[in-house]
């Protein structure tokens, strides 16, 4: 039996709709990419032309409204996630949505309320990858108590500015565009959702050291409102406290990892794709490689569970709006904290 057809339309070909949607999609047996819109008809065409992509918008809201559409690509930054999930779903399309769900939890809340109205249409979030193929390693090592019982956590993020100054400003340091969403705190959040469940309560430092940048659209120099510093305390609902640490303020190459101590032992964890995963017992402070047995082994494969979530063979795994949701909160509830000179902020559930 031939696959069901299944069209797909474009908003926003960002590097990562570029480099990994596009092309995934196309090796797809019955997946046609048929439309896409960018922020000009002039980039739009380029991407058309690499891709072979038969009609370009001038609107990304011609790509949704089209009926020769049946699922909708955003690849746009946060500030347009919203609107165009919503609209899309309004109009009976599917939607595949790139990472960083929405600007606020209020939007992502949003986003979640408007693919309860129509259940027929799948909704995803572009999942955070850097874990993906140690996370059922993990959590069965965890399970089997490798480190005995896990009592904190410690995540250090470290990378060069975004926006160094006299620079022009970056748009994940522009909050008309990224909103609440700060450095990776969302994608490192997401995968110790997978871990060890949600967040209890946060404290949070914020800091915006490069804090002046040229705005690409005026060409004059703007305040910088998101931190490129940020140190956060916080405790799980399974009583596992944890602190992260993120700044992109490096001057030379940094490693990112997290650290999961037990009464019994350690993880560390390179954060980066396919990073490695080391485990330490006892008394002893020697770190061994964990070896990821292949069939636990995760890997990148969110445009093939779309399509087969489309087709009826699976469901979303990675990621439901639900989880955006969660992350989204999280995200809020630090904010809160920071712009309260560090006041815990308690998480509801739900």
């Amino acid at each position: 039996m031939a696959a069901e057809s299944i069209r797909i339309g474009i908003i926003g070909a960002g590097s990562n709709t570029r480099k990994m949607h596009i092309p995934k999609l196309q090796a797809i047996e019955g997946v046609e990419i048929v439309e896409v819109a960018n922020r000009t008809t002039a980039s739009a065409q380029k991407v058309a032309d690499e891709f072979q992509i038969p009609t370009v918008r001038q609107h990304w809201k011609e790509v949704i409204e089209s009926k020769e559409v049946d699922a909708i690509v955003i690849g746009t930054w946060p500030n347009l996630h919203c609107e165009a999930t919503c609209l899309a779903l309004q109009a009976g399309k599917h939607v595949l949505c790139e990472a960083r769900m929405a600007m606020d939890e209020a939007e992502a809340r949003t986003m979640l309320q408007a693919s309860y109205q129509d259940p027929v249409c799948v909704v995803q979030i572009v999942p955070s990858p850097f874990t993906l193929h140690v996370d059922l390693t993990l959590l069965k090592m965890l399970d089997e108590g490798e480190i005995g019982t896990p009592r904190f956590f410690r995540f250090e993020y470290q990378a060069p500015p975004l926006v160094s100054p006299g620079e022009k400003l970056h748009w994940r340091r522009d909050k008309r565009y990224n909103g609440s969403n700060i450095m990776v705190l969302g994608i490192i959040y997401e995968s110790l959702l997978r871990w060890f469940g949600s967040a209890e309560w946060v404290n949070a430092h914020a800091e915006v050291i490069n804090n002046r940048a040229v705005d690409p659209e005026t060409q004059k120099e703007v305040e910088v409102e998101v931190p490129d510093y940020l140190s956060v305390q916080m405790k799980m609902t399974n009583g596992i406290m944890g602190s992260l640490f993120l700044h992109e303020l490096s001057t030379r190459p940094a490693s990112s990892s997290i650290k999961i101590y037990g009464d019994n032992g350690f993880f560390h964890l390179d954060f980066e794709m396919e990073g490695k995963l080391y485990h330490s017992t006892g008394a002893s402070q020697e770190l061994t490689e964990v070896q990821i047995p292949p069939e636990q082994a995760g890997k990148w494969r969110v445009e093939e569970e779309f399509i087969n979530t489309i087709r009826g063979f699976e469901e979303i795994e990675y990621t439901t709006f639900t989880t955006g949701v969660e992350y989204m909160k999280f995200i809020q509830a630090v904010n809160e904290s920071f712009n309260s000179d560090g006041e815990r902020i308690t998480i509801p559930p739900g």
